[in-house]
C-alpha cells in the first residue's frame, strides 16, 4: 500500500472542491499488484447491479463502489495484501479490535471491510461519526461511514443538480481508487499496484442507471 506520505506529494489532494473536510489520501486500494490485492470484479457482477436486493439510490450506489472494491467478500473484505489477518471476519470484531490488529501488524497493508477503509480514514470517519470504537464493524456501520465519504465527493450537490455527474464520479474515484475517472484510469494508477476495476464508459452507464432511471 502506498504510504501517506507519498500519496501527499505524488497525488492530488482528494475531493479539493469540498474544503470543509481533510483528505489524508484515498479510503481504499483495489486492484492487482505483486503484493496480492483485490483482483478485478468479474464483469457478470458489475452488469447484474440492478438485481442486488436493495431500494434506494444510495444503497445502489454503495453496490456499484463495493463490486469495484470488495468483490464477492463484501463487508468481510481484507485487502489481499494483509498477510497477517484480523482474527475474525471484520463483521464480527469491534472498531478497536480493528485498531489493535492495524497497530499490531504496522508492515502490511490494512484497506478493510465492503468500502476498504484504510487505518487514517476509518479513525477520521469514525470520530466524525461520533462512534464509539467499541462499536462492532457491522454492514450498517460500514455504509455509515461509506455515506460520509459520498458526502464528502459532493453527494448532496450533485443530487440537487448543482454538481454535474462527471464532475461526481471523478470525485468518487479520488476516493475509491477501483473507479476510473474521466481518463478510464484510477486516480491511483500505478501506486501500490492499484488500477480501476471497470471502464469509465460502464462506471457511466451505471451511474446514468442509478440516478435517471
Amino acid at each position: 500500500m502506498v504510504s501517506r506520505a507519498s500519496l501527499m506529494t505524488k497525488a492530488a489532494p482528494l475531493i479539493s472542491t469540498e474544503p470543509m473536510i481533510r483528505h489524508s489520501g484515498p479510503s481504499l486500494f483495489a486492484g492487482r499488484s505483486i503484493t496480492g490485492l483485490f483482483a478485478p470484479p468479474d464483469p457478470k457482477e458489475l452488469d447484474n447491479l440492478r438485481n442486488y436486493p436493495v431500494e434506494g439510490r444510495v444503497a445502489r450506489l454503495r453496490n456499484l463502489i463495493a463490486q469495484a472494491e470488495a468483490g464477492k467478500k463484501g463487508y468481510d473484505a481484507v485487502q489481499y495484501g494483509a498477510k497477517v489477518k484480523p482474527a475474525a471476519a471484520p463483521t464480527r470484531l469491534t472498531i478497536q479490535q480493528i485498531y489493535d490488529w492495524i497497530d499490531a501488524t504496522p508492515s502490511q497493508p490494512h484497506a478493510i471491510g465492503r468500502y476498504q477503509f484504510i487505518p487514517p480514514t476509518l479513525r477520521r470517519l469514525v470520530r466524525q461519526a461520533g462512534i464509539n470504537p467499541k462499536t462492532q464493524f457491522t454492514p450498517q456501520v460500514q455504509d455509515r461511514l461509506a455515506d460520509i465519504l459520498l458526502a464528502d465527493a459532493g453527494l448532496a450537490p450533485f443530487l440537487a443538480g448543482e454538481m454535474k455527474r462527471q464532475t461526481f464520479m471523478n470525485n468518487l474515484a479520488k476516493i475509491w481508487a477501483g473507479l476510473p475517472n474521466d481518463t478510464g484510469k484510477s486516480h491511483y494508477h500505478g501506486y501500490a499496484g492499484n488500477k480501476a476495476t471497470m471502464s469509465w464508459a460502464h462506471f457511466d452507464a451505471q451511474m446514468v442507471r442509478i440516478f435517471t432511471q
